[in-house]
């Protein structure tokens, strides 16, 4: 079977959207399959309905893999993304071959063709994605390492190649999961300036000519597909090495000036992207109602015997129990408009919803610790702040959390709780204790939550009364209790 290539599909007469030729205009970091599914998506998309126009250089960040540029280069930078999931209630695919990506450079091998990079005048954004890791400043690094090891180190150099030719700056777009990732980089790119002794001139360029956004990515990306890939392969008539899955679900905000908007042209090809002033309410509302409900809900839906994420989505009355959680408890505690909030939640069931992916609870329940203080906690203290009441879900949840560190057994078979080991030290010296000594073990406990949770009246009391009726009731009706 052929591989993926412009020839392969003109020989089978493909009459999808097709970029074969355009300017290098996006430089990125990252070639894996989370910027795959995402950015690449966006461009090829704004390529076919707004005449962006550009074609996306993507590297390894580290290098070292030169097999995995080599892939690239024998598709053409061909590759099929499949994305799948619910949109209003209904299940979704769409199959889209992108065709936005020129090249893959190995910076360990081609170094010199990524400095040739910031010679092109039509060069214009910078993306990247290095995992939470990858913004780090490195002291090893040496201005004549080639490359430096670090992200930023290679940043900076490329920035300083790019000052040398008199051209214009980038738009420089951090998608790692870190907050204020823009800043964090641009911290990084003056730590290099200042270590190499780089000129004043190109430190004022690389702070005023450059724009670093900070930036919250939203979708979640399943990957390569191997199992399905033969019979994919047979269905679309070639063979491909760069299968790229994910949800149907996206967001990216973007922090930056609103001139950017004229130069991605992202509204007119109707993509879910935005540019704000500060991103931060938009990651509080992704950690609150996102990430927030997960927590909320599985450590409870397991104990009810349910093992992955769209069984609870099937089940009415746990179902409930996180509608009433997010739109009860969640939201009014967060400022954005409240329209925008209830679409952002609605598109959260979908996604818990998604019938192709088979989110285990037991995966989400790792480390729930502190997950649950960043996730839930805030929404518990703010709830309470600006209603002076219990949210009754929220309030729940952290019974269930307790609950299944306490238990480690469900329907008499033993499941294992991840966590780390002074939390799980922890659960093992109360293990005998009763609900309310448990409750008041827990909840008083600073290393877990500092002063937050003792400090609200009557919480600690109705984490007790909760506690006391999963045991009495057992866990599936103590939940459908929680909406009466």
């Amino acid at each position: 079977m052929d591989r993926l290539s412009y020839k392969t599909l003109d020989a089978q007469g493909y009459d999808g959207y097709l970029l074969r030729e355009a300017p290098e205009r996006v430089f990125q970091f990252g070639e894996g399959n989370f910027l795959r599914a995402f950015v690449e998506d966006f461009i090829d998309q704004m390529n076919e309905k707004a005449g962006f126009n550009s074609k996306v250089v993507v590297c390894q960040p580290r290098g070292g893999h030169p097999d995995a540029a080599d892939r690239f280069q024998e598709q053409d930078g061909l590759y099929t993304l499949i994305l799948r999931g619910r949109d209003n209630g209904k299940p979704v695919e769409r199959t889209r071959v992108i065709s936005c990506v020129s090249r893959c450079l190995d910076p360990k091998r081609d170094w010199a063709k990524m400095l040739e990079c910031m010679h092109n005048p039509e060069m214009r954004f910078i993306v990247s994605n290095t995992t939470e890791a990858g913004i780090a400043f490195d002291p090893a690094c040496k201005k004549d390492d080639a490359p430096p090891a670090s992200f930023p180190g290679k940043l900076t150099a490329m920035l300083y190649e790019r000052w040398k030719t008199g051209m214009k700056g980038f738009i420089i777009l951090s998608c790692e999961l870190i907050d204020h990732n823009g800043d964090e980089l641009k911290r990084c790119v003056n730590e290099y300036i200042k270590l190499w002794g780089l000129e004043d001139e190109f430190c004022q360029w690389a702070n005023n000519e450059n724009v670093f956004c900070s930036t919250l990515v939203d979708r979640i990306v399943t990957g390569g597909a191997k199992a399905e890939a033969p019979s994919l392969w047979e269905k679309w008539g070639y063979e491909d090495q760069l299968i790229d899955t994910g949800e149907i679900f996206a967001a990216w905000v973007i922090e930056g000036p609103q001139s950017i908007k004229a130069e991605f042209p992202f509204e007119k090809a109707g993509l879910p992207i935005q540019v704000v002033d500060d991103v931060t309410p938009y990651k509080q509302r992704k950690v609150r109602i996102l990430n927030g409900a997960h927590t909320a809900m599985v450590l409870g839906a397991y104990l009810a015997g349910k093992d992955i994420v769209r069984d609870c989505m099937q089940d009415e009355n746990i179902r409930a129990y996180l509608n009433k959680a997010m739109f009860e408890e969640i939201i009014p505690t967060l400022d954005l408009p409240k329209d925008e909030l209830d679409s952002f939640a609605a598109s959260v069931i979908d996604r818990f919803d998604n019938p192709y992916i088979d989110h285990q609870l037991l995966s989400i329940a790792l480390n729930s610790a502190s997950k649950w203080k960043a996730r839930v906690m805030p929404s518990v203290t703010e709830y309470y702040k600006r209603l002076e009441k219990l949210p009754q879900c929220l309030t729940f949840s952290i019974a269930a959390f307790i609950s299944f560190y306490h238990q480690g057994v469900r329907n008499g078979v033993a499941y294992e709780v991840s966590d780390d080991p002074w939390v799980l030290a922890f659960f093992e010296e109360h293990k005998n204790d009763d609900s309310k000594a448990l409750a008041h073990a827990v909840i008083t406990n600073k290393a877990l939550w500092g002063d937050a949770l003792s400090s609200i009246p009557g919480f600690e009391e109705a984490v007790a009364a909760d506690l006391e009726h999963i045991q009495k009731v057992g866990m599936y009706q103590a939940m459908e209790d929680c909406l009466k």
